[in-house]
């Protein structure tokens, strides 16, 4: 996906992001050109279904990994696969990339996604700590 399609993005990831103003996301999807930031969707008849933003990363624990910043199916359109071939999508790009992990953060409440991302071969390994300043 392009810059140019930045609304259809949008318009799909404030059902996740939902205290995301468009102004903040353009801006913040600008910022995060410098780590190689991809937007990635699949669509339905010119629909974006599912949408994942990631970007290959390195550090101590995870090593060289596709970290997956946001990943939302239409609430509409969910337990249809959509989730289940982004993630296939997103192994078989870390593999190119020469990933040796998909790694993802989630937030406290969304169990049904915690179930997803289980039954997809993903292991609960820590919690995240955020302290606002």
């Amino acid at each position: 996906m392009t810059l140019k399609e930045l609304y259809t993005v949008y318009d799909l990831l404030k059902q996740l992001r939902q205290e995301l103003s468009y102004d903040e996301f353009e801006d913040l999807i600008y910022e995060m050109r410098h780590m190689e930031y991809k937007m990635i969707g699949i669509f339905e008849k010119d629909i974006l279904v599912c949408y994942a933003g990631v970007a290959v990363q390195t550090n101590l624990y995870h090593k060289r990994h596709l970290y997956i910043f946001d990943l939302v199916t239409d609430a509409v359109l969910r337990s249809r696969g959509y989730g289940k071939m982004m993630l296939e999508y997103l192994a078989d790009y870390a593999k190119m990339a020469a990933c040796e992990n998909l790694v993802l953060s989630s937030g406290l409440q969304r169990e049904d996604a915690h179930r997803f991302y289980m039954a997809e071969g993903f292991e609960k390994k820590s919690y995240l700590f955020v302290k606002s300043i």
